[in-house]
């Protein structure tokens, strides 16, 4: 992040964050909290800024305490659940529309930060039989992930390429996964429970910066 705030500092522009967990709107009504997957109000604070770098998928795939919404809307359709791959698709096929009637390139640049990986599950690596990164210290050989991209990756690929609008792809899922030690679990004495959505600071997310620097001054 110091990396990234440094950067805007040399371009001479204010860095904001604006959560959005699911880029797309969550409104309150008397039925509970409705994700609604072609509503998008919330990019009215977007617009005429210098750098937009959107990042969604993470939570897409929360259940539970940890969902930020009751139900979802798809058109007039109201649901308890649907398949959250495609809900995340209809969610970015939303961001994309917006991105092509809202951005002017000539002012803005637009990227989205790919997938961040987990490693919940060794097999994926050809690890041992043991549930989780957990006590990895090493990165992985080479430049292949052993388990394949996740869908969600072919989903963002698939929704930038048919974007009127240029948005750059910040693709960190590869080299990420190659990282199965960065996680906080296994460096912090005081972490419980296996953290795979989260990463150590230095690191990983000091290398997003960088790319995202590299390709700012391209």
């Amino acid at each position: 992040m110091l990396l990234l705030l440094w950067i805007m500092q040399e371009y001479g522009v204010s860095v904001q964050l604006y959560h959005t967990t699911y880029l797309v709107d969550i409104v309150k009504e008397p039925i509970g909290r409705v994700l609604k997957l072609d509503s998008i109000q919330s990019g009215n604070a977007w617009k005429d800024i210098d750098v937009l770098i959107f990042n969604t998928w993470h939570w897409w795939l929360h259940k539970g305490a940890s969902q930020g919404w009751d139900y979802i809307q798809d058109g007039p359709k109201v649901s308890k659940d649907m398949n959250r791959l495609d809900a995340f698709y209809k969610g970015l096929t939303t961001w994309a529309k917006w991105v092509d009637e809202n951005v002017n390139p000539s002012k803005t640049r637009v990227f989205f930060q790919g997938i961040s990986p987990t490693h919940y599950d060794p097999r994926e690596w050809h690890g041992a039989s043991k549930s989780s990164c957990s006590g990895e210290a090493e990165p992985l050989s080479g430049s292949i992930y052993p388990g394949g991209s996740p869908p969600a990756v072919e989903t963002v690929k698939r929704v930038l390429s048919a974007m009127k609008k240029p948005a750059y792809l910040l693709d960190i899922t590869t080299l990420s996964q190659l990282r199965k030690d960065a996680h906080p679990e296994t460096y912090s004495g005081e972490h419980t429970g296996i953290d795979c959505s989260h990463w150590c600071l230095p690191g990983l997310p000091d290398t997003w910066n960088q790319l995202l620097y590299a390709a700012l001054v391209m």
